[in-house]
């Protein structure tokens, strides 16, 4: 099911599924129905449109961003954070070493100032390497060095480094939890990010508090033409739409109870 849902994404991202269109229509057309590559070929064009100049992939990420606020305070007396991996660029440490981050480092940043006004708290980082070929080190090992390099003491963390996505950061973090006796942890994972992993931890049944970080969104994006950022624009609709369509897929595998 992992390496099944991988190429199912690789085929179905925006992008992926522009080019696919494309050349599906540049087949049809060479093949002598030129109508009906016309019309995959303008199917194409209004799926790259609307990724790149449009303001939709915006307004699909902020609708997960909205679901689950962020507390208006710091909790008190923190005993425990789960951190989800998902925040260290795999494939260039592997080759450069240090410690790299992306996007998602609000999930390692956030959890470290946590962590320095928490001082008891347990630090319980889950992520491996998720990769399709499994040949890196995997997120939590790296996390670690992360947190010591800041002053954390290793006794505070706790590393989960299997799991290749989030379903199975759930059962193996469940695990962890039942084995260290920790409970009623802190969730810090990306707010987009946080509909999809509250609904898998609330199904096994983990009592957390959501700590949602990563914004991507100004929280007042409004329907539109944007052509001032492509790329973000692209970004931002491929990340939305892989999110949406994980909440979805969970569903209907039985793995959440509702996705909206």
């Amino acid at each position: 099911m992992f390496y099944l849902s991988k190429i199912f994404w690789l085929l179905v991202q925006p992008l992926s599924l522009s080019f696919f269109l494309t050349f599906l229509g540049a087949l049809a057309a060479f093949s002598g129905f030129r109508r009906t590559g016309g019309l995959i070929a303008a199917g194409s064009a209004l799926v790259l449109f609307v990724t790149l100049y449009t303001t939709t992939g915006n307004l699909l990420l902020q609708s997960l961003e909205n679901r689950v606020a962020r507390p208006q305070a710091d909790p008190a007396g923190i005993s425990c954070m789960i951190v989800l991996g998902g925040a260290i660029e795999n494939e260039v440490m592997s080759g450069r070493g240090g410690i790299e981050l992306n996007a998602a480092a609000d999930r390692y940043t956030q959890a470290l100032r946590l962590a320095l006004t928490n001082p008891a708290a347990k630090i319980l980082i889950s992520g491996g390497d998720g990769s399709f070929s499994g040949a890196y080190e995997g997120e939590a090992g790296a996390a670690q060095r992360f947190f010591a390099a800041y002053g954390i003491s290793p006794e505070r963390l706790v590393a989960e480094n299997t799991s290749r996505n989030t379903f199975e950061n759930t059962l193996n973090t469940r695990d962890v939890l039942a084995r260290e006796g920790l409970q009623n942890c802190l969730l810090v994972t990306s707010a987009f990010h946080m509909p999809r992993s509250l609904a898998l931890f609330s199904k096994a049944s983990i009592a957390v508090t959501p700590f949602p970080v990563d914004y991507r969104t100004s929280g007042t994006v409004t329907p539109g033409f944007d052509f001032t950022q492509p790329s973000l624009n692209a970004q931002n609709m491929s990340t939305a739409v892989r999110e949406w369509l994980g909440l979805l897929g969970y569903y209907a595998a039985g793995r959440i109870d509702w996705p909206f």
